[in-house]
């Protein structure tokens, strides 16, 4: 005999099903429409892109090298500012600057000490190298990403495009030569989620009201407009702060359909929760409720299927534990299906399950993330307060 409760769990899968045809349709539209590529010809101002480097990232030499093989038909120059001359990134580093040719201008590895407090190690080599610069326009590109020839072109061409556009960036695609479980599951959670909602989220012409910043590329005059790098001072995410800054200040920030790959590799899923988490963070100091709201709706469905399909066996009732899984068997189709869209490698059959349990990993690591504000990122620890921003440094031991 079919209870009343297992109608009503019955009915939340059902209602959870149509909750996450309803996002995919609108997610895979809004990749859709991602605008093209501009075709017109612009005179090439010149260009500083300062990488800031902490630790050595998955095949960093390959990563040095893309970055110098960039076609930029201007004038540009290179910063790669460390901590210090002991980070074990430095030596590959000048090794992959040695051995390798580019058309960049300058190239040059700038030490920038231990960051004062109050400041990310990242934000201080920003500022250090904002100092160095020379260019026009400046431009960061994070050390674990691997840039294709064109992507710098496409950012400063978008930029001239609209004087009040104040930066560009790129969307970001998570890929693993060889994956382990952790890197599965944070390619899922760069391609499926943020970069499917990034193109969601983004008006006709690409704008937004915040910066995902690993390739970011600014005017100087809209820097000034808000104080420089610098006011991100006691920001935990620097991207994410300057792109409101900006936003708030009347300019642009436009994401660039110029795909940006992170190299990822060797990635555990302990590993990959650490991140997880921190991302999680992250997303608390600035983007706005409207662009999380859809992926907390694909995460409540995602759970109300679980809970309908222990609900069901733990009845024995198993016409509706055959419907229970059909949400979750949509949702992980859904996130391979836009991890691709979004330029993600495939997904192995062997790691179809992290897919489908990967929002009920994202349940747990929020609520970690409101239980303990402290945060381990490059090396250092840090304890934010309760809006992700930095209170008290810390040591910390791991460099994920």
């Amino acid at each position: 005999m079919v209870r009343a409760r297992d109608i009503v769990w019955g009915l939340a899968g059902a209602a959870a099903l149509g909750v996450l045809l309803q996002g995919h349709r609108g997610l895979m539209a809004g990749l859709r429409r991602r605008p093209a590529l501009s075709a017109k010809p612009f005179e090439p101002p010149s260009v500083t892109l300062i990488r800031p480097i902490r630790g050595l990232d998955v095949e960093a030499p390959e990563n040095v090298r893309a970055l110098l093989d960039l076609d930029y038909p201007g004038e540009w120059e290179v910063l790669f500012v460390f901590d210090s001359e002991d980070d074990p990134a430095f030596a590959p580093t000048r090794e992959a600057l040695r051995s390798h040719p580019t058309r960049a201008r300058r190239v040059e590895l700038i030490v920038a000490g231990e960051p004062p407090e109050g400041l990310t190690g990242k934000l201080n080599a920003m500022q250090v190298g904002m100092a160095r610069a020379r260019g026009t326009l400046v431009a960061f590109s994070d050390s674990d990403t691997r840039p294709a020839p064109h992507v710098l072109t496409a950012l400063v061409g978008a930029l001239l495009e609209d004087e009040r556009t104040g930066a560009t960036f790129a969307p970001v695609y998570a890929a693993s030569e060889e994956p382990l479980a952790g890197d599965v599951g944070y390619g899922l959670l760069v391609n499926a989620w943020y970069g499917a909602s990034v193109a969601c989220a983004s008006g006709p012409d690409g704008s937004l009201p915040f910066i995902m910043g690993q390739m970011m590329v600014f005017r100087r005059e809209a820097l000034d407009a808000i104080g420089g790098v610098g006011c991100a001072a006691g920001q935990f995410v620097d991207d994410m702060y300057l792109g409101r800054r900006l936003h708030e200040a009347g300019w642009k920030n436009r994401v660039v359909h110029a795909p940006l790959r992170i190299v990822t590799g060797r990635l555990g899923l302990r590993a990959f929760l650490r991140i997880f988490r921190r991302w999680i963070l992250f997303s608390q100091s600035g983007l706005p409720w409207s662009f999380a709201r859809p992926n907390w709706a694909r995460g409540v469905s995602v759970w109300l299927a679980w809970g309908s399909l222990a609900v069901a066996m733990s009845r024995r009732a198993w016409s509706m534990a055959a419907l229970a899984t059909l949400p979750i068997g949509f949702s992980v189709w859904s996130q391979v299906r836009l991890q691709r869209a979004c330029h993600g490698p495939p997904v192995a059959p062997r790691h179809l399950w992290v897919p489908a349990v990967l929002p009920l990993l994202g349940a747990g690591v929020a609520l970690s993330a409101r239980l303990s504000r402290e945060v381990d990122w490059r090396g250092r620890g840090y304890r934010l307060d309760a809006n992700a921003r930095l209170g008290t440094a810390r040591p910390a031991l791991a460099s994920q």
